[in-house]
């Protein structure tokens, strides 16, 4: 049985977001569907919340652009669930063009909505694939970063 909100992300994701694949139309269906899967109701609910949050950022973006060449500061909340690693990644990110500032202040709100004291760098690559993907005009970013996801090799090098 699954326990992590983040698997049925991207459970969702390789099932219906990345192919021809169409979820039910019907979110009760759906959510049987995962149940069926293994998913615990709770995080079932979680996910689908987590969705509708990051459509509802997508669409009514609460983040203005910041000046070329900025850095982003975080504070003592977000240090403390994205650890150096998880920050660096970002960081890097942003500095190759894969997320812009307000993709990447849209990553830091999906993961700071995730229910773990610390998320793990697989869950950012995987948040910034959802949030790219759901982003207009960012398709080219997006199929870098799903090279990324799926490539077993580090994403960055120190």
């Amino acid at each position: 049985m699954y326990e992590n909100m983040v698997d049925v992300l991207i459970y969702l994701y390789e099932n219906y977001m990345d192919g021809e694949g169409q979820p039910p139309a019907d979110q009760g269906a759906l959510e049987d569907e995962l149940a069926q899967a293994g998913f615990t109701p709770t995080e079932i609910e979680k996910a689908l919340l987590w969705l509708d949050e990051l459509a509802a950022g997508v669409d009514v973006p609460q983040y203005h652009a910041h000046t070329l060449g900025s850095i982003r500061v975080y504070n003592e909340v977000e240090s403390s669930k994205l650890d150096v690693e998880a920050r660096g990644l970002l960081l890097f990110l942003e500095q190759n063009g894969i997320l812009d500032p307000v993709s990447r202040e849209l990553v830091i709100d999906r993961l700071l909505a995730i229910d773990h004291a610390l998320v793990g760098l697989d869950e950012v690559k995987w948040v910034v694939l959802l949030v790219l993907m759901n982003r207009p005009g960012r398709e080219d970013a997006f199929s870098q970063m799903e090279d990324l996801v799926y490539n077993d090799e580090p994403v960055y090098l120190h």
